[in-house]
């Protein structure tokens, strides 16, 4: 639907929704709360759900069906391999029964072993991990993941600092953490634009550099007096994953085979997903066994989380120059 020339500019415009969609949130949610009961958090996706699927059905094009069955064993298999992550990571958090988190611990282990195998042997895999043997491509996955895993630490925690320890109101919660949604959404068309000219791997390199540094600056800004240091931190952190992200996923994309670019997709979605639900499990144990005033080492995680990020794109970079892995991108 768009020309292959302007394929940065393309994910540009759809990493800044995934971006501002997620980013804003805490902000919505303090709106929400200063006219409504917390149901309304909950009510207000449904006309909103309605209203996408009429655009939806629409405006996007009609694609055949598919013939292929639907593969019902590896989605069960999915289920178990990321729910029980999930699930043992939260039960961590509010120090739950360690035979319980023992137990969902082994069970997404073992359907994950079982998981990996099955996709693997399959001619057209839910979930196709073969294309994680492409090095541009597992290091674009591996740092989505830490890089959403640190955003998901600092969305999850930040609210709750900002309210229950600074005494913030739920409105003016909202407002201190509106300059990130914003900066992304400023930097990400941008940084789609600049992937079509510039190196995308140096982009994402200097955009996760940027976004740890926001993350830590945020345990400095949250001692000081006024609004200006926050809103400054919190807006470089919007504009370092602004800056990142649309790179990122333009080198998934094109680093792997073009008849594969649905389950490219796919994985992208994956990524992404699962450094979220990784980031809001370790934001609860975090919260739990450090306590809500330990900020420094709750932002130390989340910073350190995106600076693993932000080395898996160097390292990308300097494989790429110096020819340890070749490139198509």
């Amino acid at each position: 639907v768009f020309p292959q020339a302007k394929l940065g500019q393309a994910i540009g415009w759809i990493a800044m929704t995934v971006s501002v969609s997620a980013a804003a949130g805490p902000t919505i949610a303090s709106a929400i709360l200063a006219v409504g009961s917390w149901h309304w958090l909950f009510l207000i996706n449904l006309p909103i759900s309605a209203l996408a699927i009429v655009i939806g059905f629409f405006s996007l094009p009609f694609n055949a069906p598919s013939r292929a069955r639907f593969d019902y064993i590896s989605a069960i298999l999915n289920v178990l391999t990321f729910g029980g992550l999930v699930a043992a990571l939260g039960n961590v958090g509010i120090e739950s029964d360690p035979l319980l988190i023992a137990a969902q611990f082994a069970t997404s282990l073992i359907a994950g072993v079982f998981l990996v195998r099955r996709q693997l042997s399959r001619p057209r895999p839910m979930l196709p991990l073969d294309l994680l043997r492409l090095p541009v491509f597992a290091c674009s996955i591996a740092s989505s993941v830490a890089g959403f895993c640190a955003m998901m630490i600092a969305f999850v925690t930040m609210p709750f600092y900002f309210h229950d320890v600074l005494g913030y109101s739920a409105t003016m919660t909202g407002l201190l953490m509106t300059p990130w949604p914003l900066a992304a959404a400023i930097v990400a068309p941008l940084a789609g634009k600049l992937a079509d000219s510039y190196s995308p791997v140096r982009l994402t390199g200097i955009g996760m550099g940027l976004f740890a540094a926001g993350l830590y600056g945020i345990t400095l800004a949250a001692g000081s007096d006024g609004y200006g240091a926050i809103v400054a931190t919190l807006a470089l952190c919007g504009a370092g994953f602004g800056l990142f992200q649309a790179p990122n996923n333009r080198l998934m994309l094109t680093s792997a085979p073009r008849d594969r670019s649905g389950g490219a997709s796919g994985l992208l979605s994956t990524a992404r997903l699962t450094g979220q639900s990784i980031g809001a499990a370790l934001a609860a144990i975090l919260i739990g066994t450090s306590g809500m005033f330990d900020l420094q080492t709750i932002m130390l995680v989340a910073s350190g989380s995106a600076l693993l990020s932000a080395l898996i794109c160097e390292g990308r970079r300097h494989a790429l120059r110096t020819g340890l892995i070749a490139s198509n991108v």
